[in-house]
């Protein structure tokens, strides 16, 4: 009998700290899908068919938001975190 590996799947819910994030997208993977401006319009905004624009340090009142878009990006480049943590 054999054991199938337990999946790895996001963590859709993480705690929020209550300070500001710390949102950086990773414009070498990002592929303009602007699945982030479905998730969080008033968060990321893609102009034209590459320029993505997006407020690099949003309030801890749009986690949410900012958590929806990072897990419904296709390529994963939008990373969070709070802005009192280091960068890693």
């Amino acid at each position: 009998m054999s054991e199938r590996p337990p999946s790895v799947e996001p963590n859709p819910d993480p705690q929020p700290s209550g300070g500001p994030l710390r949102v950086t997208v990773d414009l070498n993977l990002c592929q303009a899908y602007a699945q982030c401006c479905y998730a969080a319009p008033d968060h990321f905004v893609l102009n034209g068919r590459e320029a993505l624009h997006y407020d690099p340090a949003p309030s801890a009142a749009a986690r949410a938001d900012i958590e929806r878009a990072r897990i419904a990006c296709p390529v994963q480049a939008i990373h969070v975190e709070d802005a009192g943590t280091a960068h890693r």
